[in-house]
């Protein structure tokens, strides 16, 4: 007890061990969920030549995500707690992943897709390196960046609408969605999602750690209780044959085993330049690009957040081991690619842990363990329908559409960039376009006002990028 004391430097830091190993115990189960809404954001959308990631269709290729997820958040974990001492945890990231699902694997393949996500963790690991990242960070202005994580969240709520059946297409124009089908809800399946969404709201205002994983698990249930009596069935039973009532995903039903040696068919499979022959070299720089903002801009709050609970910053508000933090959260981003899971980064929800007395990276050290022991339940989560998960999809947009608050909306010249970033994810299903929307209209209002010494210059690259973005197609059609 006196080395692993001295290594985490645990009374130093005024704790205990029993303190760090609850702490670990606590972030573990506050952010667990994610083992189960990764596979069901990544593994039910099929890539551009129709296959879906993990091989299989969905809901049997959700073991091996699940495994992958929980084994890649475990190892980057366990190696921030060693290697910055930090009571961070680390898991695949809420947002980046729905982005990298809907808006980048649908235009090439999975082995594509992650290959991008190793090239943004390795770009980002340079510009840790090489101290240039303070300079991308301040490039942006950040009520910019407070409008991409917010309109992320409506993206994501949107998505957990969709995938519940509570929001629908409408079947003819000029409306595009409607409340279930023909405006009115149908079906047991959407009082399952509606139960688990009053369930994870009734739960995070009565502030219950584990709020999201207990709703996920209790909706589950009930829907395998629904299933069971009125034998549901699918949504999708062939091409030409459907049930609007059925489960839009997959069909609850208790697993033949609980336990089992995981499977990782998404380990390794990864094209790290493949992209670039799939989209065009621009294309892909953009996405690269994307994704880095994506990724790149909520470590440094999360982790001087953590840093304030948890009383370790200095006087100039960094936490100790600034570097090694931002390190280990990069690697985090390539391993996610490496994983076939999507990026890694760090979690905010780590502050419930630091809540229940964690201030080392032992805390780190247990919830990495525990997400490792997890990879043998992966079985699991091909119980768990997506109208059982998704109302931590509505909560978690909720949590990020707090931020907007942060937007000075009486100044037109960053209010309206920010409005259009936030209102074109989820309006276009797309969060690439709200952020070249919002820092094409940054950089123009910026002109027009006759501010253009106050735009970065890499402001000026990057809405050059996003012009031969939205343009391509005019584009290829002139030069051909």
């Amino acid at each position: 007890m006196s080395t692993l004391d001295r290594f985490f430097k645990i009374s130093e830091r005024g704790s205990t061990v029993g303190r760090e190993v609850r702490g670990g115990v606590v972030t573990f189960f506050t952010m667990a969920y994610i083992i189960v809404l990764n596979p069901l954001i990544l593994g039910g959308v099929a890539d551009a030549d129709g296959n879906f990631l993990g091989g299989g269709a969905p809901p049997t290729n959700f073991a091996s995500i699940a495994a992958a997820t929980a084994l890649v958040a475990g190892l980057i974990t366990i190696l921030m707690g060693v290697v910055a001492n930090f009571p961070i945890a680390l898991a695949t990231g809420l947002g980046l992943n729905a982005f990298l699902a809907f808006g980048v694997a649908t235009q090439m393949t999975w082995a594509d897709a992650m290959g991008l996500i190793v090239i943004e963790g390795l770009v980002i690991l340079a510009l840790v390196l090489t101290g240039f990242r303070a300079a991308v960070f301040h490039a942006v202005p950040a009520q910019l960046k407070i409008a991409i994580s917010v309109g992320i969240g409506l993206f994501i709520a949107l998505i957990g609408f969709v995938d519940a059946g509570f929001v629908r297409r409408t079947a003819a124009p000029p409306v595009p969605v409607t409340l279930g089908p023909d405006g009115e809800l149908l079906g047991w399946p959407v009082l399952v999602f509606i139960a688990g969404l009053v369930l994870v709201i009734a739960l995070w205002v009565r502030k219950v750690k584990g709020a999201i994983l207990i709703s996920i698990i209790a909706t589950t249930v009930l829907a395998i209780l629904v299933e069971a009596i009125g034998k549901i069935g699918p949504s999708f039973i062939s091409p030409t044959e459907s049930n609007p009532a059925g489960w839009n995903l997959n069909v609850p039903k208790w697993p033949s085993k609980i336990f089992d040696v995981p499977h990782f068919d998404t380990v390794w499979h990864f094209d790290l330049l493949g992209s670039f022959d799939r989209i065009g070299v621009i294309s892909a720089l953009l996405l690269v690009f994307t994704l880095m903002l994506a990724d790149f801009f909520d470590t440094m709050g999360t982790m001087t957040a953590i840093g304030a609970e948890a009383g370790l910053l200095d006087k100039q508000g960094v936490p100790p081991k600034a570097q090694q933090i931002l390190v280990v959260d990069s690697l985090a981003a390539v391993a996610g690619g490496v994983g076939g899971v999507s990026s890694n980064t760090s979690y905010i929800e780590s502050a419930s842990g630091v809540g229940e007395g964690a201030r080392t990276g032992l805390a780190s050290v247990v919830t990495g363990l525990l997400f490792l022991l997890a990879m043998f339940v992966s079985n699991v989560v091909a119980i768990i329908p997506s109208e059982a998960a998704v109302p931590a999809l509505v909560l978690v947009g909720f949590l990020m559409m707090q931020q907007v608050r942060g937007i000075h909306w009486d100044d037109l010249e960053i209010a309206i960039p920010a409005f259009l970033t936030i209102v074109l994810m989820p309006f276009t299903y797309s969060i690439t376009v709200g952020i070249g929307a919002g820092f094409l209209a940054y950089v123009v209002i910026k002109l027009v006002v006759g501010k253009a010494k106050a735009v970065h210059p890499l402001l000026y690259v990057v809405a050059a990028l996003f012009v031969v973005y939205f343009a391509i197609h005019p584009i290829g059609d002139w030069v051909s």
